[in-house]
């Protein structure tokens, strides 16, 4: 029997979606033990100049409890 535990975190990256969210469990990984997944709940962005300059993603990571 396994119990797992749900956060929520932000990731944001210049560059892309992917880096976002990498960065966000990166940072996590530090931290916490026994990550073994994501679910992707929002999508965000920053628009200036008429472009894209950066991306935020909220992501629910689980992990395994000891």
């Amino acid at each position: 029997m396994a119990v797992y535990k749900k956060i929520e975190l932000v990731g944001t990256s210049d560059e892309s979606l992917e880096d976002a969210i990498r960065a966000a469990i990166r940072k996590a990984s530090e931290t916490l033990r026994h990550l073994d997944w994501f679910e992707v709940k929002e999508i965000r962005g920053k628009i200036g100049d008429g472009d894209v300059q950066s991306f935020q993603v909220v992501l629910q990571v689980g992990f395994k409890l000891d």
